[in-house]
């Protein structure tokens, strides 16, 4: 292998790492929340394989689509750690949220 080779090789590495650690500093605090997710809207692959990628999902509240939620709320928010066959239950709107459409 050359320098250049080994140059190329090397900087492609430092910044495949610094996206990574980007990405993992994004995600603290959060956690993974199967059936919240609304079409469209989902964090990424579902977990059946119906799709690859972020914001292909089709169906709201499906249990094999994720997003990453504010940690401690996602059983709040009628959701589940883990993937579940059908359809999760929507939040609860709370009484402020009708108050603030008078």
């Amino acid at each position: 292998m050359d320098k250049l080779t080994l140059a190329a090789a090397v900087a492609g590495a430092v910044a495949m790492a610094g996206n990574a650690a980007s990405a993992a500093d994004a995600s603290k605090g959060k956690e993974k929340c199967y059936g919240v997710a609304v079409a469209g809207e989902n964090g990424c692959a579902s977990a059946d394989g119906s799709h690859a990628c972020a914001g292909m999902s089709s169906i709201d509240y499906s249990g094999q689509e994720w997003v990453l939620v504010e940690g401690g709320t996602c059983e709040k928010m009628g959701g589940k750690f883990e993937a579940f066959p059908g359809i999760g239950k929507p939040p609860e709107k709370s009484p402020s949220d009708n108050s603030a459409k008078k």
